[in-house]
C-alpha cells in the first residue's frame, strides 16, 4: 500500500501549490454504521486535530503532501490511515472496532520483570538527555512488552495513545506506538508510530522558556537538516556534510586464513597431554589478535559534500537522497552537552583540531531515502542514526510544523 502511494506521490507534486490548503473530511462510524460523535481525529507528528461533530463527520484543511491520520474514541481501538492530497479536497471515512481489555490474562500472568523493561524502554525510546530527565509516562500500563531471551530483543507496542509529558519543552505527546525494538546484540534502536502534539498549560514566563528549549531542540536536529537540504540551505544553518568511508584493513588477513590457523593451532595443543594455553608472542596469540583486529578502517573525508550532488528533486513535493559509506553531518551552532560528551560508547570520533560540535553519522538502510520541505521522512526504516541524534529521541522532539522565530540565530 505505501510503495503505491508513493509511486502516487511522485507524480502528483507538479500540480501542487504549497500555499494552498485542501479540506479532508469524512465520517467515523463504527462496524454497524453508527455514526460516532466526539472521536479525536489527528495528523501524526503534528499539532493539528479535531473532533467528529455529533453526525461523526470531521473536517481538516491541509496542505498538499502525505499525511498519517488517526482516530481514537474511548472504547474503540485506535486506527490510522494515510492519505495523500494533491490538487483537491479528498473524503477518508474510518470505521472503529470496539476494544476489548483481556484483564483476566495481565492478572493470571504477570511479568515480575515489567517495570525493569519499562525503564529500559523509556530510556531508549524518551532518552537519557537532560530533557528526558523532564519527561513522565502518564500511562504504563498500556505498553504492551515482550522480550525475547534467545535473541536478546525487547519489543514494544501499544493499541492505545501512551502519554508522554514533556514539561521540558511543553509538550502532552499521545503516541500510538506501532513498534519498538531494541537488539542489545547490535544495540540498534528501532521505532515507528503515530505521534500527536499538545502544548501543556503555564504561565506566560514557563511558555517563554519552553519557546527557548524548542528552538534548542529543533536546531541541528534531523528534522533541521533535512528541512535545510530540502531548501539548499545546510551550509548557511550550519551543517558541514562530509564523508565517513570504510576500507578494508590491510592487516587483518581474511577470515578463512586466520580461522584455519587458530583450529591447526589449537589442534596441536589439544594433542599434547598439558592443558591448552596461550602465551603472548607465541603462533596460536598472534592469530587470535589479527582476529580479534577490526575488519574495516575508518576514514573521514573531510572534503565537503555538495547539495547539488546529494539532494535530488523527485517533484514539487518531494525530494530524495543516495549516498556510499556514511555521511559525517557537523553542526556548529551548538556544541555537545556535558552529559552526551560523559556518555561511553555514544561519542563520535573527531579529528584533533576539530571544536566540540555536534557530530552525527548517517547510514542507509533503504535507498534512495524521500523526504519532504518539513523535514519529515517517508520511511523511518530508511536510516540509521548514530552519535548526537542517536543520544536524542522523543523527549528533544518537536512536532513537523513546528517553526522557529524567523529572526532566530543559531548559538556560537
Amino acid at each position: 500500500m505505501k510503495s503505491l502511494l508513493l509511486i502516487l506521490l511522485l507524480f502528483i507534486g507538479k500540480f501542487c501549490l504549497a500555499q494552498q490548503s485542501y479540506v479532508l473530511s469524512g465520517m467515523v462510524k463504527d462496524k454497524h454504521g453508527e455514526a460516532l460523535p466526539g472521536a479525536g481525529v489527528y495528523v501524526s507528528g503534528y499539532k493539528i486535530a479535531t473532533v467528529t461533530d455529533n453526525n461523526g463527520k470531521y473536517a481538516l484543511p491541509l496542505k498538499p503532501g502525505n499525511y498519517d491520520i488517526l482516530v481514537q474514541l474511548i472504547g474503540y481501538k485506535a486506527l490510522n490511515k494515510n492519505v495523500v492530497l494533491a490538487d483537491k479536497a479528498v473524503k477518508l471515512d474510518f470505521t472503529l472496532e470496539e476494544s476489548i481489555t483481556q484483564l483476566a490474562e495481565v492478572t493470571i500472568k504477570p511479568d515480575p520483570n515489567r517495570e525493569h523493561y519499562i525503564a529500559m524502554f523509556k530510556g531508549y525510546f524518551i532518552g537519557t538527555t537532560p530533557n528526558a530527565e523532564q519527561c513522565k509516562l502518564i500511562n504504563p500500563n498500556v505498553l504492551i512488552i515482550d522480550y525475547d531471551k534467545e535473541e536478546h530483543k525487547l519489543t514494544v507496542k501499544t493499541t492505545e495513545f501512551l502519554i508522554v509529558e514533556n514539561k521540558a519543552l511543553g509538550y502532552r505527546i499521545k503516541y500510538l506506538l506501532n513498534n519498538f525494538e531494541y537488539d542489545s546484540k547490535t544495540r540498534i534502536i528501532y521505532y515507528e508510530g503515530f505521534p500527536y502534539y499538545e502544548d501543556l498549560k503555564g504561565s506566560a514566563r514557563r511558555k517563554k522558556i519552553w519557546d527557548q528549549k524548542r528552538i534548542t531542540a529543533y536546531q541541528g536536529s534531523p528534522q533541521h537538516f533535512f528541512r535545510s537540504i530540502y531548501h539548499h540551505r545546510a551550509t548557511e544553518e550550519g551543517f558541514i556534510i562530509n564523508k565517513l568511508m570504510t576500507k578494508s584493513n590491510p592487516d587483518k588477513p581474511s577470515d578463512s586464513m586466520i580461522n584455519a590457523n587458530i583450529k591447526r593451532l589449537t589442534k596441536v595443543q589439544t594433542g599434547l597431554t598439558r592443558p591448552l594455553t596461550i602465551t603472548m608472542g607465541d603462533s596460536l596469540s598472534y592469530w587470535i589478535q589479527k582476529k580479534n583486529l577490526p575488519g574495516g578502517i575508518s576514514i573521514l573525508s573531510r572534503a565537503p559534500v555538495t547539495q547539488d550532488t546529494l539532494v535530488h528533486v523527485e517533484n514539487q513535493s518531494i525530494k530524495s537522497f543516495n549516498f556510499t559509506d556514511q555521511l559525517y553531518v557537523i553542526y556548529t551552532k551548538e556544541r555537545e552537552d556535558p552529559t552526551y560528551a560523559n556518555r561511553i560508547g555514544l561519542s563520535i570520533a573527531r579529528p584533533l583540531d576539530m571544536p566540540d560540535y555536534q557530530i552525527s553519522t548517517i547510514s542507509l538502510q533503504v535507498v534512495p531515502v524521500y523526504f519532504y520541505e518539513n523535514g519529515s521522512i517517508y520511511n523511518p526504516r530508511s536510516m540509521l542514526y548514530a552519535g548526537y541524534w542517536g543520544w536524542e529521541k522523543i523527549a528533544d522532539s518537536v512536532p513537523m510544523d513546528y517553526l522557529p522565530p524567523a529572526n532566530v540565530e543559531g548559538k556560537n
